[in-house]
């Protein structure tokens, strides 16, 4: 509605929140009607402050968003596998470095348990630990659905085993962005109904070079070509290496320097675009590497018979479901049969490992401890150099982390920051009200070159919490009654100022635009 005011200009009645624009208030004090004025202040003051408070899914004050797609700030998250925190010590790194010089770096990332590829990067977009997000394991068993799961089988791509949990790049298009998802876990799966605004199927065989150039091809698009302001880059090495070599082999040394070639090259591909300063980039992996040795194997069938339960995933953390009424069997046959592993009935996990609450953990866990290898049997399986998954509060397991760009601080180095605390972080550099969460943007804000003024989070014990119902209805009251107060006065200042008659040619203003509205 266009409301005509007594010098001719025109405003816009806004329907969020009933802000109206100060021109207009101006103009009733002009005209001097002090009592109107009054009325008019405390009126958009208070509609004001209502509509430039954003509530997130936790009820807690969000970012205001972006009034246009052009307007939004583009982030891009890539990992390179198994990237363990020192790797750029080891051998000149000279692109990563110069990150750390343009940006931040967090020496210690401790990451989620179990520390495996598919756990770790879905807790990465999500900022969950694995038993809130639901996918435990690079390999699952889930009771409920008596359906398994392998990270290596077509069960990766059904949507069920996925629903747990809303990825960034899901939540960053139902609020009006683009996401992009260049063969990050997941990325190429329906989830919640909802794919990537643009998304390649993952295939091993594609070059970093080539998904580097479609990604920045997609960055460097405006909305209405298809671009995207957010995605998700995915690299096999030097997971794949460490794995075969083992991460102290000296030949990882070359693998980690083709590794920070392949990082400049995504950066010379960033400049060639105009996008290398416009661009926040976040560096970082799912997990470290240990080394391992073929005398450090524990057999299960010595301790077992494998009638008795069925094996889930794989080494160092595997799940165990004993046969019907075999439970207390199985436990006592595994607590104390090898000192250089742990087993843990499905209660008794330790609480900071926040693995507990989930239908698709098995009853019994055991953890090898570092360096060491669970198996049924030697002949069951190749031998590997190198592995990941082992408890999360092992240097050798956390990952490398470092980023660039306007949002962050330069030449900044953070002793250590939580996986889960990711997510928060970019929410707020992508002004996207966050989903439910583990993390905690104030933990990291830090790292920000203008942080956030202190709001509350989720709390980084235990499990998400639920919405704030309360709290979005009160706002919502608010709004409607404020609007409500609005509607009232207008009119009355309206009629107050309509002429006797109609005229012609009145004069008019373009009326304000929402992209104009200061909420």
């Amino acid at each position: 509605m266009l409301l005509q005011i007594s010098d001719k200009r025109t405003v816009q009645d806004c329907p969020q929140g009933g802000v109206m624009s100060w021109t207009m208030l101006l103009a009733c004090l002009r005209g001097g009607d002090c009592r109107v004025g009054l009325f008019l202040t405390s009126a958009l003051v208070l509609s004001q402050a209502l509509a430039s408070t954003l509530l997130d899914h936790n009820g807690h004050q969000g970012h205001p968003l972006h009034s246009t797609r052009e307007g939004r700030p583009k982030l891009l998250l890539l990992s390179f596998d198994g990237f363990r925190w020192d790797y750029v010590d080891r051998v000149p790194t000279p692109n990563f470095h110069a990150l750390m010089e343009e940006g931040s770096k967090v020496e210690q990332v401790e990451n989620a348990y179990i520390t495996k590829t598919f756990p770790d990067h879905y807790t990465l977009v999500t900022g969950l630990h694995a038993e809130a997000h639901g996918i435990v394991g690079n390999e699952m068993y889930d009771p409920d659905l008596n359906a398994s799961f392998s990270m290596e089988e077509p069960s990766a791509y059904e949507p069920r085993w996925w629903a747990g949990a809303e990825p960034l790049w899901v939540t960053n298009q139902k609020q009006g962005g683009r996401s992009g998802g260049v063969m990050w876990p997941g990325a190429d799966v329906e989830i919640g109904g909802v794919y990537p605004s643009r998304y390649v199927a993952y295939n091993a065989s594609v070059s970093f070079e080539k998904r580097v150039e479609t990604m920045v091809s997609w960055l460097g698009e405006g909305p209405g070509q298809g671009g995207v302001d957010f995605g998700v880059l995915y690299w096999e090495e030097p997971d794949e290496s460490g794995h075969n070599l083992g991460p102290e082999s000296p030949l990882m040394d070359v693998v980690i320097a083709d590794i920070d070639d392949k990082l400049g090259f995504l950066r010379n591909e960033l400049r060639k675009k105009g996008l290398y300063e416009r661009v926040n980039l976040i560096v970082t992996s799912d997990h470290g590497m240990t080394q391992l040795s073929e005398d450090k194997v524990i057999e299960l069938d010595k301790y077992l018979d494998r009638e008795l339960y069925t094996w889930v995933d794989k080494s160092p953390v595997v799940g165990i479901l004993p046969r019907e009424g075999k439970f207390e069997e199985v436990y006592e046959a595994l607590v104390d049969a090898n000192p250089n592993m742990v087993v843990y009935k499905k209660d008794q996990i330790p609480e900071r490992l926040h693995y507990r609450h989930n239908r698709r953990i098995m009853p019994i866990i055991v953890e090898a401890k570092e360096g060491w290898s669970l198996t049924q049997n030697r002949s069951t399986g190749p031998h590997m150099l190198g592995n990941h998954g082992y408890n999360n509060s092992l240097p050798s397991m956390h990952p490398v982390f470092v980023a660039r760009g306007p949002s962050f601080r330069k030449n900044f180095i953070k002793s250590s920051m939580h996986s889960v605390d990711l997510y928060p972080l970019m929410c707020h550099i992508l002004s996207v009200r966050p989903r439910p969460n583990n993390g905690s943007l104030s933990r990291v804000r830090d790292l920000l070159s203008e942080p956030p003024s202190p709001t509350a989070h989720t709390p980084s014990g235990g499990r998400a919490q639920t919405p704030s119902y309360a709290t979005a209805l009160g706002a919502f009251l608010g709004f409607v009654m404020v609007t409500g107060f609005l509607i009232v006065v207008v009119k009355q200042v309206t009629l107050k100022q309509l002429p006797g008659k109609r005229l012609g040619n009145r004069e008019m203003v373009q009326p304000l635009l929402q992209k104009d509205l200061h909420l």
